[in-house]
């Protein structure tokens, strides 16, 4: 299963659907909602978010697991450093091991301060790296401590994310080398809007690996907009997000003539994107926040 994903993302395109847990205590209607739609049937793997924007939602390992099961496609888990301190890392790399989950998305977090969750404190006894290198450490046998482990883990995959935009391009090179050097395989990008910024991520990407052994792979993140105020919203608050500008004239000129228009003109410009981004590099992450029927058309 695994190592069909890796071949995909070497040598061959590459697809992934984002699913996000529910603030619930069941995941499966959200795989039901996948399998009516058909989506397990278009896409080459999964991931899972853990908690994101710090808001509690249903455990990462567990949704990765109850996905593989049921398609039989491998699932990237997400983990965030915000919520575990080193015992607790280790220790869910090593159940998830077992239970087949192994391809892992390191994650730094969002801050705490934005659960829905009073009191609620995080924890961040390092950036994302630290838990890409326990996982380098796992794969060689050891914990992190360099304590022998009793049992050899099954080889374990690991995913970086970083920014798609900055007002200086340094600032990515340095995050893509710094991920490289702790043995990512792939780095998954915040959505790109443009082919100017895919291109330039690209470019960076080959002059981060001056100078390294190790490949790593660049998926490019594609998030899908069909309405002006989510245009507006990832625009002026969500950094590292570049939205161009005439994304934003289109969509609001549409808003103000209907709700149907609006959500027409940012299909198309998001369909567009989705079929320039696959010609150009198609390797890529599709984020649709579980509008799944979204995914499905743009697929199709």
């Amino acid at each position: 299963m695994f190592e069909e994903l890796l071949e995909k993302l070497n040598h061959k395109s590459y697809i992934s659907l984002e699913t996000t847990p529910p603030h619930s205590a069941q995941f499966r209607p959200v795989i039901d909602k996948i399998e009516a739609l058909g989506l397990h049937e278009l896409v080459d793997a999964f991931s899972t978010t853990d908690s994101p924007l710090a808001k509690l939602k249903y455990n990462a390992l567990f949704a990765a697991q109850m996905l593989q099961q049921r398609f039989n496609k491998p699932v990237i888990a997400t983990m965030s450093m915000r919520d575990r301190n080193r015992i607790a890392l280790q220790s869910d790399l090593l159940g998830a091991n077992e239970a087949g989950v192994r391809a892992i998305l390191a994650l730094t977090g969002d801050p705490a301060k934005m659960s829905d969750q009073p009191h609620a404190k995080g924890v961040l006894e390092g950036d994302s790296t630290l838990l890409l290198d326990m996982i380098t450490c796992f794969n060689s046998g050891i914990d992190h401590a360099g304590r022998p482990l009793g049992c050899m883990p099954e080889p374990i995959y690991p995913f970086a994310v970083m920014n798609s935009y900055a007002k200086n391009p340094t600032t990515l090179l340095r995050k893509m080398q710094k991920k490289i050097a702790h043995k990512a395989l792939a780095i998954i990008t915040q959505p790109v809007y443009d082919l100017q910024s895919a291109t330039l991520l690209l470019e960076l990407l080959e002059e981060a690996h001056i100078g390294s052994a190790h490949r790593c792979q660049l998926i490019l993140g594609i998030f899908p907009i069909t309405k002006f105020r989510t245009a507006q919203f990832l625009s002026a608050h969500v950094p590292g997000i570049n939205v161009p500008a005439h994304w934003l004239d289109t969509l609001r000129e549409a808003a103000d003539i209907s709700g149907e228009a609006e959500y027409e003109a940012g299909f198309r410009l998001s369909k567009a994107l989705f079929e320039q981004i696959k010609a150009l590099h198609p390797k890529i992450h599709l984020m649709t926040a579980n509008q799944f029927s979204i995914a499905k058309a743009l697929l199709s």
